[in-house]
């Protein structure tokens, strides 16, 4: 796995509650805006075109927020299209 920043390990360490909730609320942002860090971590191409299609695309954005917010429920993490 890659090294992990600061902002994403400050939210990967939330508990699961918080980031439950952030997701049910806020997930359409969140998801886009952790994998656009996350490719700057990874320096993977694919995490930077999830994140941006999550971001400014309905469809990716509703699709993304259910995937999300399924991880985080299984997995605590965010893994879909996210390393």
């Amino acid at each position: 796995m890659a090294k992990k920043s600061g902002i994403t390990n400050a939210y990967e360490t939330l508990p699961k509650v918080v980031k439950i909730l952030l997701q049910i609320f806020l997930g359409a942002f969140i998801g886009g805006i952790y994998r656009i860090i996350r490719f700057f971590e990874t320096g993977k191409v694919l995490t930077l075109v999830a994140g941006l299609l999550t971001l400014f695309t309905g469809v990716g954005n509703a699709i993304a927020w259910v995937a999300d917010l399924v991880t985080e429920l299984l997995f605590n993490r965010i893994t879909v299209l996210a390393d």
